[in-house]
């Protein structure tokens, strides 16, 4: 079986679905592209990865990170995201260490957040090779 991938989607469960849209829309400037049957949101552009905030009852969430946004120039999205009220996560372990709320890698350089709804969020910028997508 060859499964042919135009467009993936991302499905992450909100608690608040009102107060998820707010964060997605103002602080990261996803467009908002419909409603599906189930009352879940879809956001993203045209021909891109689409998001999908799914209204949960059960109030779990993943202990991982959920998704990843790939980025140019890291160090001006974590001031831009900071300045719109995004609060980056912080760590200080032997094997992960944020400076500026940056961890970086021989690879990549990765910035962590929430939503509103308890989801762990990444923002990263590969090293040496130039991001499709730009948030």
């Amino acid at each position: 079986m060859n499964l042919a991938l135009n467009t993936a989607t991302t499905i992450l469960p909100v608690d608040d679905a009102a107060r998820a849209h707010s964060f997605y829309t103002e602080k990261l400037g996803l467009p908002h592209r419909g409603m599906t049957d189930n009352g879940s949101e879809l956001l993203g552009s045209d021909g891109g990865p689409m998001l999908q905030l799914l209204p949960v009852s059960d109030g779990k969430h993943s202990e991982h990170t959920a998704l990843s946004f790939e980025v140019r120039n890291i160090e001006r999205i974590v001031q831009d995201m900071e300045a719109r009220g995004v609060r980056f996560q912080d760590y200080d372990l032997p094997n992960l260490k944020t400076e500026n709320h940056i961890c970086t890698t021989d690879s990549e350089k990765c910035a962590w957040f929430m939503d509103t709804e308890h989801n762990i969020l990444c923002v990263h910028e590969t090293l040496g090779m130039q991001a499709e997508y730009q948030l």
